[in-house]
């Protein structure tokens, strides 16, 4: 069962992964404090589902989203994509670790679209799943979108039309 929460407790101790009960490292944890602060600069009057995401560059840099909505329901942005896009505009291209905070429990993971996003910048990187209260869920972006769709694959399909297109003129 999903439950929606809202308490936020003034200090709510280290962050547990779920599975294993022990405390997130100390990146991790600094990681899912900054998706949990995020979480309030949300605009989500049509949802009424705020998000807020941290997202972790190989640099060590940390970029922040929340998630913006918009009455063209279309054009909402969510957390993961504005941290992302922040990330991107600063000049980092690769991500190790993300952190994600909706309002479920157990926590929701990334919408297929953010799954996508993180993929083109991320080959491998974790990926912590809370709410602003509780453990967390410890997962990694290649469980959460397996067989990824990644740039390699375009440079691949390139090479391979190069080739046949090589070959058809000398028929």
């Amino acid at each position: 069962m999903t439950n929606r929460t809202s308490a936020v407790p003034t200090d709510p101790g280290p962050i547990v992964d779920v599975a294993t009960g022990e405390p997130l490292p100390p990146l991790l944890q600094d990681l899912a404090a900054r998706a949990r602060s995020a979480q309030a600069l949300a605009y989500a009057p049509y949802s009424k589902f705020p998000v807020g995401a941290a997202l972790l560059a190989s640099d060590g840099r940390v970029f922040v989203g929340a998630n913006i909505e918009n009455a063209s329901y279309g054009l909402t942005v969510c957390a993961e994509r504005t941290a992302m896009y922040q990330a991107v505009l600063a000049g980092a291209r690769q991500v190790t670790a993300i952190a994600i905070c909706t309002n479920l429990s157990p926590p929701a993971a990334p919408c297929g679209m953010c799954r996508q996003t993180l993929a083109e910048f991320a080959e491998e990187a974790q990926i912590v799943l809370l709410s602003p209260i509780g453990p967390a869920q410890l997962t990694k972006l290649s469980t959460l979108l397996p067989q990824a769709f990644r740039p390699s694959a375009l440079i691949s399909t390139a090479t391979s039309a190069h080739t046949e297109d090589d070959h058809r003129g000398r028929q």
